[in-house]
């Protein structure tokens, strides 16, 4: 009912339903279309995966730009995982120069605002850095999220570390990983 009346928010939730299959066979250009009608209304989580569809040249074009500018527009509105995306791209280079500095912004913005992989991701910047202390705090905040396969990613980034504490981080999030809990919703 809220896609029929328009609604941004209805309209993601379409396109999410196409891209993911459900009640449906999966159609990413299905969904690219309901995420442009819904960005275009302004909602931030259409942008976000409108974004990840160029990023991934999947029912739209591969455009890391245009994943670059999507990203930008649901950082502004609010969305933390924007953040972590806008830092990925800065810090690799898909849509521009590598700029660690910029893509440190970023991740801890994204860090701060409480956003899991924001804290990952701004942990790594600093264990490179030679600032584990900081890094550490980064990862248990990280550590005490629910988010579905979070867990796994990070025991498997951390497995081979070199610091001893930094295995012990891997060591508690496949336990995490491998124990019963709830998910919460982190994309839209």
């Amino acid at each position: 009912m809220a896609a029929r009346a328009g609604d941004p928010r209805g309209l993601t939730m379409l396109g999410r339903a196409a891209e993911r299959g459900w009640g449906m066979g999966p159609d990413v250009r299905q969904a690219a279309g309901w995420y442009r009608r819904a960005a275009a209304g302004g909602d931030p989580w259409a942008m976000f995966n409108l974004a990840d569809l160029h990023l991934r040249g999947e029912g739209v074009p591969r455009d890391p730009v245009e994943a670059m500018r999507l990203y930008a527009d649901a950082a502004r509105g609010g969305l933390l995982q924007a953040l972590n995306m806008l830092g990925v791209l800065t810090e690799t280079g898909a849509a521009g120069p590598p700029d660690a500095g910029a893509a440190l912004t970023y991740y801890t913005a994204s860090a701060e605002g409480g956003d899991p992989w924001g804290q990952f991701n701004l942990a790594r910047l600093l264990v490179a850095a030679d600032r584990l202390p900081e890094a550490l705090d980064w990862l248990d905040r990280a550590l005490g999220c629910h988010l579905s396969g979070f867990h796994a990613a990070v025991a498997d980034a951390l497995a081979e570390a070199p610091h001893p504490e930094l295995r012990r981080r891997a060591a508690r999030a496949r336990a995490q990983a491998a124990a019963p809990a709830a998910t919460t919703a982190q994309d839209g």
